[in-house]
């Protein structure tokens, strides 16, 4: 196949848009180390991705699939990272934090600290 065009592809895609995600999802596999299915001749990625799609050699559900977790993803926390919330002197932020701890908030946080200094509204 000497060049790929859109009509080559759309077989295997349901629209150009989604055609543009999954060649960059496997853009992104090739240049990961994947191996391609199909020669690389010299090829930048971004032509080979899409000689791939196009042959029916790849599978696409595959490449859907990992697209979409790719922006499921959420970042990990380890143990001993902490929040820079932590130690905060805003006593809403204290308050959300000791509610995800299952904390009682009532006694950290006093009356004053709820109610909006006027006198920083009328400067």
């Amino acid at each position: 196949m000497a060049r790929t065009t859109n009509s080559d592809t759309l077989p295997f895609v349901e629209s150009r848009y989604e055609l543009g995600m999954l060649a960059s999802q496997r853009v992104r596999d090739l240049n990961g180390g994947v191996e391609p299915v199909v020669d690389k001749n010299n090829d930048k990625m971004t032509v080979v991705a899409l000689r791939e799609i196009a042959s029916g050699k790849l599978d696409v559900d595959a490449v859907r699939h990992e697209f979409i977790q790719s922006y499921k993803e959420t970042p990990v926390v380890e143990a001993q990272e902490t929040a820079l919330e932590i130690g905060s002197e805003d006593p809403e932020v204290r308050g959300f934090a000791a509610e995800l701890d299952g904390e009682s908030v009532t006694e950290d946080i006093e009356e004053e600290d709820l109610v909006p200094d006027e006198s920083e509204d009328e400067e």
